[in-house]
């Protein structure tokens, strides 16, 4: 900054020089390796499914020759097939049962414990094991949980089955078509419950101890607390945990796809995401497994963002545009 004299009695003051910066292409030259991977690893294969979903295979003559098989398009006609296979409805049934049982079990179980870590219930030595054991479980590859769960579900080497038989107890066949379906959510909610309690429980953390002091000096028990004071706190906590276990149950494969070799009641169509992988792998029909991916893309986006819509005025105190 510079002063220059006009006249007397008055000072001009001149406006500082500011360079401009040379680096403002440093900042995408850090995001592009991000956008690069996801470009390259999401966008394009559901651009790329997307574009097999429209398209279909036309076989001239047997087959045989080099130029027998050529793709042409096929519009929604792999929609219309995949939408009318009569596996289809069946695995949506089972998949809508399946999220009944898990999501409110899970996320019920992540409260319950989150309020019960942050009511310091637990010693101070022993919070961060209680967390840590909680969590654990989410830690462990769903292949691996489906693995050993199902060595406890069998009952000619399952140790609590013996150990029920030895009781005079009996136990039910876990794995049969009466019990598959709570068998299977078991793993999941037992693997999920972890990561949702964490996700609470930090959010409880956040909240002042003052807020809780005040409650207590007006009388409020501690269950008063939790129902009136942290449950609502923790509302946007709760919103976004549902959002990720429906998400998660409208794509759940690696569950039920590792118990199947343990019982006949599981098949290869048990769940829609089970199906895709059947039409593509097993009947090498990608056009039909690219049609029922994209659809099962569609409902998860609607009943995420639909339920976020429902509840994100109330919840995340937003306000319509």
């Amino acid at each position: 900054m510079t002063l220059t004299t006009t006249r007397p009695g008055t000072i001009a003051v001149k406006a500082p020089v500011v360079k401009k910066s040379r680096r403002g292409g440093v900042p995408y030259a850090f995001l592009a390796p991000g956008l690069l991977l996801f470009t390259l690893f999401l966008a394009a294969p559901i651009v790329y499914a997307g574009y097999l979903s429209l398209r279909k295979v036309k076989v001239s003559g047997l087959g045989l020759g080099s130029k027998s098989r050529t793709e042409v398009w096929a519009g929604f006609s792999n929609y219309a097939r995949s939408m009318t296979d009569p596996e289809w409805l069946p695995s949506v049934y089972r998949i809508l049962g399946y999220g009944l049982v898990v999501v409110p079990a899970m996320l019920g179980l992540a409260l319950l414990m989150a309020l019960l870590l942050d009511a310091n219930r637990t010693r101070p030595g022993l919070a961060g094991f209680a967390r840590i054991s909680i969590f654990l479980p989410y830690a462990v590859p769903a292949v691996v949980a489906s693995l050993l769960w199902g060595f406890l579900y069998l009952p000619r080497v399952s140790p609590f089955v013996y150990v029920l038989d030895k009781l005079g107890v009996g136990s039910p066949e876990l794995l049969s078509s009466s019990w598959v379906l709570y068998a299977v959510a078991n793993v999941a909610v037992w693997g999920g419950t972890g990561f949702n309690m964490i996700v609470i429980y930090t959010a409880l953390k956040s909240v002042p101890t003052s807020l809780y002091e005040s409650a207590r000096i007006d009388g409020a028990s501690e269950l008063a607390i939790a129902w009136r004071i942290k449950i609502p706190i923790v509302m946007p906590s709760l919103v976004m945990t549902f959002v990720f276990s429906m998400i998660a149950t409208l794509q759940v494969f690696a569950e039920p796809m590792t118990l199947k070799p343990l019982s006949n009641t599981i098949s290869f169509t048990w769940t829609p995401l089970m199906k895709v992988y059947r039409d593509a792998f097993v009947r090498n029909d990608i056009y039909s497994a690219a049609a029922t991916s994209v659809v099962i893309a569609v409902a998860t986006f609607i009943l995420s963002f639909g339920f976020l819509k429902l509840v994100g005025r109330r919840a995340f105190n937003q306000e319509d545009s």
